[in-house]
């Protein structure tokens, strides 16, 4: 799925550059990580190992991980307080799982860098992160607890049992999707979609396993981009890869990866 970069970076792989080409410049990641219901150790080696497979990268992590017993439903992310915590960073991941953090003062954290253009991107629990008010209801625009849905781009309030995710390329064309071709995930979790704010979608997901019929013929957007912010920072999304097994799947680490490129201006 990977196209070439300057050259030296092809089909998931790291190439040597021809000679007398300029070298690669790497793609300075910050990836945030941790808190509940997921093996965040693992998804940190996972994705650092992806990406580094793809593109020229330097990958650094920002993290709480629970203790034993630990809910962790609000992180002690140490990045609470830390408007400056993405300086000297290409881009931010988002990969933590902060479901009950309603702070307001920890939200202004986490968005400062984006706010100021740091280009994002977003996995899975991230979008049911940094929740306030009555969360479960469609969010207006401009509402305080429509902040961080107006980042990741797409309010979503939960999703159904476990189930393989049917995955097909958007009409869009986009760029992210260019050679993708139509897979089923392992057993996985397909968020809903309650309201989106000017995004534009690469991909669609159904659950034709799904132990309730109706749900069988329910479509959602599972990535997406779209700006964010008053520097219209390119923030790229996606709510795949609950387990750990779907994260290592080489076709979505692919997806990331042009996630990455697509937010940075590299692809």
């Amino acid at each position: 799925m990977l196209k070439s970069i300057a050259g030296a970076i092809a089909l998931g792989t790291v190439a040597v550059a021809p000679a007398g080409a300029e070298a690669v410049k790497p793609v300075k990641i910050l990836i945030v990580s941790g808190g509940c219901c997921h093996d965040y150790a693992r998804q940190r080696a996972l994705l650092e190992e992806g990406l580094k497979a793809r593109m020229a990268a330097e990958v650094s992590h920002v993290y709480y991980d629970p203790k034993p017993g630990e809910k962790a439903t609000r992180p002690a992310l140490p990045i609470y307080g830390n408007p400056a915590y993405a300086d000297g960073f290409d881009v931010v991941i988002h990969n933590e799982c902060a479901a009950d953090e309603d702070s307001a003062a920890a939200l202004d954290a986490v968005l400062a860098p984006h706010r100021r253009g740091v280009p994002a991107v977003n996995l899975h629990c991230a979008m049911h992160s940094y929740r306030s008010g009555d969360w479960k209801q469609p969010v207006a625009a401009g509402a305080a607890n429509a902040r961080w849905f107006e980042f990741t781009g797409i309010q979503s309030s939960g999703h159904g049992p476990q189930s393989p995710i049917r995955l097909s390329a958007a009409a869009t064309g986009h760029p992210v999707a260019e050679g993708f071709r139509p897979y089923t995930t392992g057993s996985d979790e397909l968020y809903n979609n309650l309201t989106s704010f000017n995004v534009t979608p690469v991909l669609y997901g159904v659950q034709p396993e799904a132990k309730v019929e109706a749900d069988r013929a329910k479509t959602y957007t599972v990535a997406w981009t779209h700006s964010y912010g008053p520097k219209n920072a390119r923030v790229f999304s996606t709510t795949l890869a609950h387990n750990e097994a779907v994260m290592a799947d080489p076709r979505y680490l692919d997806l990331v990866a042009r996630g990455v490129l697509w937010a940075t201006g590299k692809l």
